[in-house]
């Protein structure tokens, strides 16, 4: 079982491979963001609404409410929007994992998938997903840069614990 200490890791992680991920898409011209690349989630925006509408959910999860619909690239047009997006997102998300105690991390959590079917999971379990998946988009997000010509960064683990550490790392 993680604990809070890993939990707060995870998500020291996850900011600062956001916040790489962020960086390197604003070299990305807004046709090649907003471009259909037939990947599971279209293109760059596709794939990135996704992420963050996932982030939503388990968030709105973990404070009692299962909603019943994911963000929609429409809900967030542009590049700008997806920033602003995320920057207003990640402060509910820091402000709940400060409330953690590894009672609440260890127990169980219900909520309901967005086709109503109801589960019960360990929190930790819950966010330690979120992160997954969030890197496993932002593995996709690489690949669909350097798809439209780009040069993409890297948002590995042992990457953020080099540069914690006082290593440069690679942009």
């Amino acid at each position: 079982m993680l604990h809070i200490d890993d939990i707060r890791s995870l998500y020291e992680f996850d900011s600062w491979a956001q916040g790489r991920l962020f960086k390197s898409l604003e070299e990305v011209r807004p046709e090649d963001f907003e471009k259909n690349l037939e990947s599971s989630h279209g293109g760059m925006r596709g794939t990135l609404v996704h992420s963050l509408g996932a982030t939503r959910i388990w968030l709105h999860r973990w404070q009692g409410d299962s909603p019943t619909t994911m963000l929609h690239e429409a809900d967030l047009p542009t590049f700008a929007d997806c920033q602003r997006y995320w920057s207003d997102l990640e402060k509910p998300l820091w402000a709940f994992i400060e409330t953690l105690t590894e009672e609440i991390l260890s127990g169980q959590l219900a909520y309901k998938d967005l086709k109503g079917n109801a589960y019960t999971q360990p929190l930790s379990h819950q966010m330690q997903h979120l992160v997954n998946h969030s890197t496993y988009h932002r593995g996709q997000m690489v690949a669909l840069q350097r798809q439209c010509g780009y040069k993409a960064i890297g948002t590995d683990m042992i990457a953020y614990y080099r540069e914690k550490a006082g290593a440069s790392v690679p942009r």
